[in-house]
């Protein structure tokens, strides 16, 4: 697991179970379980710690799936955070769902898709009252 520290830009593989994951060694703040999952910036990419930090303060984190599936989509760049926190705003859906979404230009309430590429929506079948001959 990793237990990262905001502050001192730092992460710390630990077992979940350790009583030494509660507190960073460096400045003794809490630590954040961030999951096994995470792909830990360089302490350096000032941009990459801000996108880390929206997400985990949102409450994400980077635990995979069932069966290996991994965590989802995860924000790596401020711009990409700024996007989904517009998507959140504009429709109301909760900030932890709207870090989520892959692509938020293709998705309006909750999730739904709003528009596909290339081929536009598509029309309901009709049932012609017919019987079928299968």
């Amino acid at each position: 697991m990793h237990f990262v520290c905001l502050e001192c830009r730092a992460a710390y593989k630990k077992s979940a179970g350790s009583r030494e994951a509660d507190r960073c060694p460096q400045c003794r703040g809490e630590l954040i379980d961030a999951g096994a999952d995470l792909a830990v910036p360089k302490r350096r990419d000032t941009a990459g710690w801000r996108a880390l930090e929206a997400v985990l303060r949102a409450g994400l984190t980077f635990h995979g799936g069932c069966c290996g599936t991994g965590p989802g989509y995860r924000p790596r760049t401020p711009r990409e955070v700024q996007d989904r926190l517009a998507l959140a705003a504009r429709t109301g859906m909760p900030v932890k769902e709207a870090l989520a979404v892959a692509d938020p230009a293709l998705t309006d309430r909750y999730g739904a898709t709003a528009r596909t590429r290339g081929g536009g929506a598509r029309m309901p079948r009709q049932d012609t009252g017919s019987p079928s001959s299968s």
